[in-house]
């Protein structure tokens, strides 16, 4: 059912009788294959206030990502945390919405630079599984309002609330851009390189290793990249040919592009360290690319099944990180856990965290946990 208020929202979870489906733009069908009501709150859009001097800018759930970058273009401002796109690896249309990011926590390669979309959440609005409306936080850096329900809200991909308004931290856009590539390196020979380049002071704002090379992104005022440029090259003397490429397209590391051909894709988050062993233990005709200087590590694969899904996920367990199922047939989705399982005790946390929430249990069940 699409709603049009805040107040519709609440009121329609409050009579819910069963689960329900909540959905933004229907950008991210990641998890299991969903049961239940539809609950679309695409048609809660809007900008509802932006102040370019305080940078921040508070929005309704469903407003366009598209929509809130064009009112931020104006000013030369941009979102921090540069949110990845799963449209075309997934096969979906619509637009994706500011909510279905920040439930998601959709973060791309400057996440290493300034930090993930939970950062630059200030405030949140939403609707409790039993139809109370909850605000937390507010649209300043320095408010404290006690618990931190923006953070807890981001990432957990609406079966704690269905979010309603969120305010944000945004930043100044840059003058200029450039990468520095460097060909022909092996997993471990790209962490190294790329751990060299991230302990400089030289401000790296990505780096990623992707179809055999690293990318490492400066952006700024034309001069300071220059500088640093060079600097750089200086760093990471040694480590292979180096090159400057100023039209170096980061949407195919952020939306893991070289990958959309495989049937199935798994978004691994490790050590930087740990980045090579996930890729040395994948099986023959897996492919692969890492971000976050190899903390974040994409793979993709055609024709994987659940044993497949499940050693992947008990490796990356073992390294202590967590791998998800992002895209996948849907007898894999229906049949495996999506994200990675829980340790006891966290489990234990975010059973009690949704029952406090969502105590009916209606909020996207089954999505992030059986």
């Amino acid at each position: 059912m699409m709603l049009k208020t805040e107040d519709d929202i609440a009121g329609y979870v409050a009579d819910a009788t069963g689960p329900l489906v909540v959905r933004g733009g229907g950008t991210r069908a990641v998890g299991r294959p969903s049961q239940g009501d539809l609950l679309d709150v695409s048609n809660l859009s809007g900008v509802t206030l932006y102040e370019p001097g305080a940078l921040t800018i508070v929005a309704k759930a469903g407003t366009p990502v598209s929509e809130i970058e064009k009112t931020l273009a104006v000013e030369n401002q941009r979102l921090a945390f540069e949110p990845y796109d799963l449209r075309e690896m997934l096969g979906t249309a619509g637009e994706t919405t500011i909510g279905g990011v920040i439930t998601t926590n959709a973060s791309g390669p400057r996440r290493i630079q300034g930090g993930a979309a939970r950062d630059f959440a200030l405030g949140v609005r939403f609707v409790d599984g039993a139809g109370n409306v909850i605000k937390n936080g507010g649209r300043v850096m320095k408010n404290v309002t006690g618990y931190d329900l923006v953070k807890l809200m981001a990432g957990s991909w609406g079966t704690l609330g269905v979010m309603t308004e969120v305010s944000l931290k945004v930043l100044p856009g840059v003058e200029d851009v450039t990468t520095l590539v460097i060909d022909g390196l092996d997993p471990a020979q790209a962490v190294g390189a790329m751990s060299r380049a991230l302990a400089s002071p030289y401000e790296v704002s990505g780096a990623a290793w992707i179809d055999g090379a690293v990318w490492l992104r400066l952006e700024g005022f034309t001069a300071s990249i220059a500088y640093r440029a060079d600097a750089l090259k200086t760093v990471l003397t040694g480590a292979g040919n180096i090159s400057l490429e100023p039209n170096a397209d980061w949407s195919r590391v952020r939306d893991a592009q070289p990958l959309h051909g495989a049937d199935t894709v798994w978004r691994v988050s490790v050590k930087p360290s740990d980045g090579p062993a996930v890729i040395a233990a994948l099986p023959e005709g897996c492919d692969s690319l890492m971000d976050w200087g190899g903390g974040l590590v994409w793979i993709g694969q055609t024709g994987a099944d659940a044993a497949a899904h499940a050693a992947l996920q008990a490796h990356v367990a073992g390294l202590g990180g967590h791998a998800t199922l992002i895209k996948g047939p849907e007898a894999l989705r229906a049949a495996v856990p999506v994200f990675q399982p829980e340790q006891a005790g966290v489990a234990a946390l975010s059973a009690a965290l949704r029952a406090r929430f969502d105590p009916r249990g209606i909020l996207n069940p089954g999505l992030m946990a059986a």
